[in-house]
């Protein structure tokens, strides 16, 4: 049953905390990122856990501040730019790492200075993505070549995205471990369902956890392979969010 899988978590939700990516996991993948919505329901689960729990947190690849703007719940805190930038509740602007945020003018840079054909850009502070979902083969094509000329910087595949990224090491764990640490917690949830979300599922590690692997068509088979319990789509993920 759905609250036994829970169960390490539930039993002492003051040492506890729910991490949850939100691009795929809380809301719809959909073709254009500025148009996802979380659905309401969910909205309302998220403020009801806020008060409950010792640390809720969306970790996501958005900026922190539009990952807020997207959720809507100023009760919980937002690990943005996978992992590079903290917003905690309450606070006006995010911490930014230093040796990320210095990286911003040259990435952007690099972007502008390439041929983006149908590529759509999302401008994600010192991270820059490149969507190509519902655009042509070509789209997708450039994004494999801007690939191949990007010396120097990371860059990362996701689904129909490419980001290019400082070659600064930071990952979604690194938010997780941080929180872990503020709060002093000793259990813990991530929910995910993209390449990014493992390092998430790594920083349980060591806790009573639980890691749900949201399973999708275009999602990666190491998702549910490393999941402790696998839901499908968003669907799924409301009905984890009410069994907390």
């Amino acid at each position: 049953m759905l609250g036994d899988a829970l169960t390490p978590v539930t039993e002492n939700p003051s040492r506890a905390g729910i991490f949850l990516d939100v691009d795929g996991t809380l809301a719809p993948i959909v073709e254009r990122a500025e148009d996802a919505r979380v659905p309401a329901e969910t909205v309302d689960a998220l403020r009801r856990l806020a008060g409950r729990y010792a640390c809720v947190a969306c970790i996501s690849g958005r900026a922190a501040s539009d990952a807020r703007r997207l959720v809507g719940v100023d009760e919980i805190t937002y690990a943005g730019s996978h992992g590079a930038e903290l917003l905690e509740p309450g606070a006006d602007e995010p911490e930014v790492a230093s040796a990320f945020a210095e990286w911003e003018p040259r990435v952007h840079e690099f972007v502008q200075s390439q041929h983006l054909g149908d590529l759509r850009v999302e401008y994600k502070g010192p991270i820059v993505a490149l969507h190509w979902r519902g655009a042509s083969d070509e789209a997708e094509r450039r994004a494999r070549e801007i690939a191949g000329h990007a010396n120097g910087f990371v860059t990362h595949w996701g689904r129909k995205v490419l980001e290019i990224r400082p070659p600064v090491e930071v990952n979604k764990g690194q938010a997780v471990r941080e929180l872990i640490r503020r709060h002093s917690l000793d259990a813990g949830l991530f929910a995910g369902d993209d390449m990014t979300d493992l390092d998430g599922f790594a920083a349980l590690d060591g806790l009573r956890a639980v890691r749900v692997g949201v399973r999708s068509a275009e999602g990666p088979a190491e998702i549910v392979e490393r999941a402790d319990l696998v839901v499908d789509g968003q669907e799924g993920v409301a009905e984890v969010l009410a069994a907390l």
